[in-house]
């Protein structure tokens, strides 16, 4: 049985870092017209890191079935924690890092590992701010969301 085929673009926002943070997320579904669906969020203390996890995070808990997913991130921190098998090592080791200290964000890691596990995923790496359309938009959507609830809580 074939998966649908989902991509995904997400991206991260904090200022100052850490501080008030955004994230953003585009999902586009290729097999219905490459229909679309933006998501966004805000967080008053986080961290950059944090925003680039929740935003794939949210991306795919919005996904309502199984799918093949391509994720395309600005964030090596996320692509190669992926890609590069960092996370396989954190879980057998208790998410103790080389030095043996507890793996940052580990909270999120672990719920992104659970929700990648639902699904078929491939995590992509572009650069970020070089004009690739879809990046550009997911990081205006996380620095939208990050000045909307700075402008809220009146802050900077």
């Amino acid at each position: 049985m074939s998966l649908p085929l989902v991509h995904i673009y997400c991206d991260g926002a904090c200022s100052p870092n850490p501080g008030i943070g955004g994230w953003g997320s585009i999902l586009i579904s290729p097999a219905h017209g490459n229909a679309r669906r933006e998501l966004s969020g805000a967080e008053p203390e986080t961290t950059n890191n944090r925003m680039e996890l929740t935003a794939a995070l949210m991306a795919l808990r919005a996904l309502k079935a199984p799918c093949q997913v391509q994720v395309f991130t600005d964030s090596k921190y996320v692509r190669n924690a992926f890609e590069e098998k960092w996370l396989e090592k954190w879980q057998r080791t208790g998410w103790k890092t080389a030095s043996k200290q507890p793996v940052q964000n580990a909270d999120l890691w672990r719920a992104l590992v659970e929700q990648a596990e639902v699904h078929r995923v491939t995590w992509n790496w572009v650069r970020g701010h070089s004009g690739h359309e879809e990046n550009e938009r997911a990081d205006a959507l996380a620095v939208a969301a990050r000045l909307a609830l700075a402008a809220k809580l009146g802050r900077p």
